[in-house]
């Protein structure tokens, strides 16, 4: 069996298994993002780059206010702080957006993240590779290097997500663990990746 479908193998299995395991928190949550905030839908979706530079809609459970986006827009207009914040980390560590009572919580355990094992069992996304990017995050790199990225399916987890205290990467950081990932990669490597996510949920540490 080529290494291709053995990885392929692997993600059916684990994302069903994970689907499975995790289907009645996945309720309880959805439950919570409309008490929290009634006004915006469960899912949170957003194109990414996947296989080849073909675009695809991640999936995510909302964390934010409805109306995000349109409101970093204006704390990076109206904030130089918070702008050169967010081109080195492309996050922000105050972020005034995110819903009150449940938000921080399900991105501090990367519960966030649960619906992307959809991804995963329809082939848009891998258990473990590269993070899912934008497109416009790629600006002012190489395309050598964008194309390098999306030589892979993205995936859940990854080398960078399994680093202590990865809330302190910067954003050029996390992009050269992902072309280390794909430099080295095989399906132990992935186990290994996933054992030290598991790991680092647990202690919730520097999601």
């Amino acid at each position: 069996m080529s290494s291709a479908i053995s990885k392929r193998v692997f993600d059916i299995i684990f994302s069903i298994f994970a689907l499975l395991l995790t289907s009645i928190l996945m309720i309880i949550i959805s439950i919570l993002i409309k008490i929290f905030s009634p006004n915006g839908p469960i899912f949170f979706r957003q194109k990414r780059l996947g296989l080849n530079g073909k675009e695809f809609e991640v999936l995510k459970f909302r964390t934010m206010i409805p109306n995000a986006e349109d409101e970093l827009k204006r704390i990076l207009e109206s904030d130089p702080e918070a702008k050169e914040e967010y081109l080195k980390y492309r996050k922000l560590k105050n972020d005034t957006r995110i819903i009150k009572g449940i938000g921080s919580f399900l991105r501090k355990t990367s519960l966030d993240e649960l619906p992307q094992f959809i991804n995963v069992l329809v082939g848009e996304m891998s258990i473990v590779g590269p993070r899912p990017y934008m497109m416009a995050e790629f600006e002012g790199y190489p395309k050598e290097v964008v194309d390098k990225i999306t030589s892979v399916k993205p995936g859940i987890t990854g080398y960078w997500q399994t680093i202590p205290n990865r809330n302190n990467t910067t954003f050029d950081e996390r992009v050269k663990k992902d072309l280390e990932y794909i430099e080295k990669r095989c399906l132990w490597l992935d186990m290994v990746l996933v054992f030290k996510t598991v790991g680092v949920m647990a202690l919730k540490s520097g999601a």
